[in-house]
């Protein structure tokens, strides 16, 4: 009598459910990566700009606009995870923002950067929910 080699249709259900455990646990955890790599990818941009945007300040004395941005080396979809926009406040700050377009992240949420016209320091809020990035603290 010839032996047989193969594996037995227990071992293969418990291979299969091994499978579906681990990937149980990993999917979650890799859309959580992919949506906290985007976040920090608009926020790369944004950090981009500060140095573009403060010679663009000290150049012409006031804060650019988006039209501005093409100067400056820059267009609104420089990034293809989103857009960028620039305004300004009567109160003497200005922000420009990151807002979601193609990506995992809802469009509604956005990265913003703030420069106080006064102390000239840039300031960093995000509200991507469930995200925490280093030096852009979670909007209030």
């Amino acid at each position: 009598m010839k032996k047989q080699q193969g594996f037995t249709l227990i071992e293969l259900m418990i291979v299969v459910a091994v499978i579906g455990v681990l990937s149980a646990i990993a999917i979650p955890a890799y859309q959580g990566y992919v949506i906290k790599s985007e976040a920090a990818s608009g926020l790369a941009t944004l950090r981009s700009l500060q140095t573009n945007v403060d010679t663009y300040i000290a150049d012409n004395g006031t804060f650019p606009t988006d039209l501005d941005l093409p100067g400056m080396g820059a267009a609104t979809n420089m990034n293809e995870l989103g857009t960028i926009s620039l305004s300004s406040t009567s109160g003497g700050s200005a922000t420009f923002t990151f807002d979601q377009g193609n990506t995992s992240i809802p469009s509604t949420e956005t990265l913003v950067m703030s420069k106080d016209d006064t102390s000239g320091l840039w300031t960093c809020i995000s509200n991507v929910s469930d995200v925490t990035l280093k030096g852009c603290p979670s909007a209030p």
